[in-house]
């Protein structure tokens, strides 16, 4: 068995498909096949189950999948430690999809410009996606919004944003001096569906002061939140971080009066697994 042999099928295995991890891996779909059939001959038994339209892991492919994940793993932690210079390797960051497009490109610029030779990977997916990639060791980092169920986790607050309230141009409450939450109260809300903690945010808010919100939409994007705004289908409450790489003209943004609501950015690690020396310094650099 090749390790090459386990990094293919664990692709495939996270992609679902043939094509999709044969592009990613750039190499052919024939040749990938061929590989994965060698690794079934050689196991005696199936690890995918090949479908009409799709493909499905087998129970020998699923405890297949926890082992070579271990295997690459250790290996490359090994790795990892006998070459820890600081200046080389690679760091596998994961982020939630209202921080990753708005935060990360600086931050991971700046890191870039510092540390030349490392390998910056990067990762979207949601909290829970997140925590349990960071704990079976898929990526490094995970950077979430609290609060977060960690076992097995260390968890470090970085910083606290403002959510702002996003209205469409013209809309009533648009040129008040001063916006109460109870003034939105009256009207429908645009959310995120419920696999983003951004939604929870703000139902935590509109709860703790009473509000019953009427969610008309949700989607799984926050530029299509701000687009359904735009169009009128409702307000909604938008991080800071993406207000400041709005530049439309038909949206507004306003803070509330009295308490602002808000969310807590966090990043997450293993505290178990190997922490290399170009790691540490990349927490640093979010600290800083």
């Amino acid at each position: 068995m090749e390790l090459d042999q386990l990094r293919y099928f664990l692709q495939i295995a996270r992609r679902g498909s043939f094509t999709k991890a044969a592009d990613d891996l750039m190499i052919s779909q024939p040749a990938l096949s061929r590989s994965i059939q060698r690794l079934e001959e050689e196991l005696g038994q199936p690890v995918f189950e090949r479908k009409t339209r799709s493909i499905a892991l087998t129970d020998a492919g699923a405890l297949l999948q926890v082992r070579a994940q271990q295997i690459l793993t250790i290996l490359e932690e090994t790795v990892a430690e006998i070459a820890d210079d600081g200046v080389t390797g690679r760091v596998r960051l994961g982020a939630i999809p209202t921080v990753a497009p708005y935060f990360l490109p600086e931050v991971l610029q700046r890191f870039s410009a510092e540390h030349p030779r490392a390998a910056l990977i990067v990762q979207e997916n949601t909290t829970e996606g997140l925590l349990r990639a960071c704990t079976q060791g898929e990526i490094d980092l995970a950077i979430v919004a609290l609060p977060v169920r960690a076992k097995y986790l260390e968890v470090e607050e970085l910083f606290q944003e403002e959510l702002l309230l996003v209205l469409p141009t013209g809309h009533p409450l648009a040129d008040r001096p001063r916006i109460r939450p109870a003034d939105v109260e009256p009207y429908p809300f645009v959310l995120l569906d419920e696999a983003h903690c951004l939604s929870e945010n703000i139902l935590s808010f509109c709860r703790q002061r009473s509000m019953q919100p009427v969610a008309v939409e949700r989607t799984s994007q926050l530029a299509m939140v701000q687009e359904l705004v735009a169009l009128s289908h409702g307000v909604s409450m938008i991080p800071a971080m993406a207000r400041s790489r709005d530049q439309s003209d038909r949206r507004v943004y306003r803070s509330l009066s009295g308490p602002k609501p808000t969310r807590r950015i966090a990043v997450a690690w293993n505290p178990y697994r190997f922490q290399s020396r170009l790691l540490k310094a990349f927490r640093d650099h979010l600290r800083r």
